[in-house]
């Protein structure tokens, strides 16, 4: 249960929801909205946005935008390796400051759909937090839905959380 006293932290990999609102809508994600909703008028402690430098036009703007959001944004290179292979992803990094953070919080935010954070979410629990997922739901891990208290799927709620890719984000007051 979500009540005003509860300490939150938001965890959002930002290329799962970038990339499955893309394949799925070809629209981007509305990143003011994904804070507002895993805050749900609790304590916020820390907002934190996991990215990739991808040395796009537009990703510095992005990534200041995303700062100016509320969010911490955490950034690393994409990799290229010898064969041409890209990798570029931060479920260590997700996974080691959740669980830093756990201790000191009452609800932990993952804003992901990957399966591999079942484990990691179970373990938040055993903290004593409550594990809340936000994602889209056709391309969320059955196994994360069925570990986290609480799951938001963003298919539900797209005339909020999605915005055209073609124009900016409208301003809500």
């Amino acid at each position: 249960m979500k009540n005003a006293n509860q300490r939150v932290a938001i965890f959002v990999d930002v290329q799962n929801l970038y990339y499955s609102a893309r394949a799925l809508y070809e629209k981007k994600v509305n990143f003011g909205e994904i804070i507002k909703m895993g805050t749900a008028e609790r304590q916020l402690i820390r907002a934190i946005a996991y990215t990739i430098k991808a040395e796009s036009p537009d990703e510095q703007s992005f990534f200041d935008a995303l700062g100016k959001l509320g969010y911490d944004v955490k950034s690393k290179d994409l990799q290229t390796f010898a064969g041409g292979h890209k990798k570029g992803d931060w479920d260590v990094g997700i996974a080691v400051d959740i669980l830093k953070m756990a201790p000191k919080l009452d609800a932990v935010v993952l804003c992901s759909g990957d399966g591999d954070f079942a484990e990691l979410l179970h373990h938040a629990k055993a903290e004593g937090c409550r594990a809340e997922v936000i994602s889209f739901g056709r391309s969320t891990s059955s196994k994360l839905v069925e570990e986290a208290d609480d799951f938001t799927d963003l298919d539900l709620i797209t005339n909020k959380i999605l915005i055209d890719s073609n124009r900016p984000a409208r301003k809500r007051k």
